[in-house]
């Protein structure tokens, strides 16, 4: 009778993390995220403006989800706060005080596309945490999508 417990902590520990790990986005993930809203973006701008705004379905995945800047750092899609689309952003700050989304504009103009570290709040667990989104310019459009260090 001793085996049934044993073999259930033993289960959890070797399924247990993997399926953790499968709650959340990760890093290719997001690369993939980003490429398929700029390929959406090129084919029709608008209706995938509003689709990643409206959250459609197609546009977000776990803690994933891709926002839009245009090159001044003004909020043209949102995929968690609706509230932020038209805002512009330029001067906003992680809770470190990174100006993150002056350092987004300034690497998509130099770069086109990049991987950059600041803080946000994970829309699952409402704390602030480390993060890591990929950004690749398309035009006058920045897209990016990101992954929450856990």
């Amino acid at each position: 009778m001793k085996t049934v417990p044993f073999l259930c902590v033993a289960w959890l520990a070797a399924f247990g993390s993997a399926h953790a790990a499968d709650e959340f986005a990760s890093a290719k993930e997001a690369e993939s995220m980003v490429v398929k809203a700029v390929a959406a973006l090129k084919s029709n701008r608008a209706a995938t403006l509003s689709e990643i705004t409206a959250k459609a379905p197609k546009w977000i995945d776990r803690d994933l989800y891709p926002v839009v800047y245009d090159t001044t750092g003004k909020v043209l899609a949102h995929g968690q706060n609706d509230k932020m689309v038209g805002k512009d952003l330029i001067d906003f700050k992680d809770p470190d005080g990174k100006l993150f989304v002056r350092e987004r504009v300034d690497l998509a103009k130099s770069k086109g596309k990049f991987w950059q570290d600041y803080k946000f709040t994970d829309p699952v667990s409402k704390k602030v945490l480390p993060k890591q989104a990929y950004c690749e310019r398309s035009g006058e459009d920045i897209v990016c999508a990101g992954v929450y260090k856990r």
